[in-house]
């Protein structure tokens, strides 16, 4: 019967992931790329490339937000060292100029003009 001839057993499933050699879901974002009703036919290219560019920017941000949570001696991120990185990052705070970040807080920043004078003493 069937199964019991050393036939061709059938090869262990790859993800197109793993493929590409990528954590992001491709499948999961090519579903998603069909049901959204972006275009009628969706290339198989297509949810590699977009997986690809999600999957560095997702890097890029938590690089600089732990390099933030760091800076404060802490080991986990919160909402405040992502406001942090994105907000002192000029490209990423340009891409993501129109988002609020909930708890993000603001960067501290105080006027020149606000600040104490120097006086004359203090200068020589």
């Amino acid at each position: 019967g069937r199964g019991k001839s050393g036939g061709k057993t059938r090869t262990k499933a790859k993800t197109r992931s793993s493929r590409a050699g990528l954590q992001f879901p491709v499948g999961r974002i090519h579903r998603k790329l069909r049901k959204g009703n972006y275009a009628e036919r969706i290339g198989s290219g297509a949810p590699v490339y977009l997986a690809a560019v999600l999957e560095y920017l997702a890097a890029e941000v938590l690089e600089l937000a732990g390099n933030a949570a760091r800076d404060n001696k802490k080991t986990r991120i919160i909402p405040r060292h992502l406001q942090l990185a994105i907000r002192n990052d000029e490209e990423l705070n340009k891409l993501l100029g129109g988002v609020t970040i909930a708890q993000g807080g603001v960067l501290p920043n105080i006027q020149a003009i606000l600040l104490p004078k120097k006086t004359p003493k203090e200068s020589s």
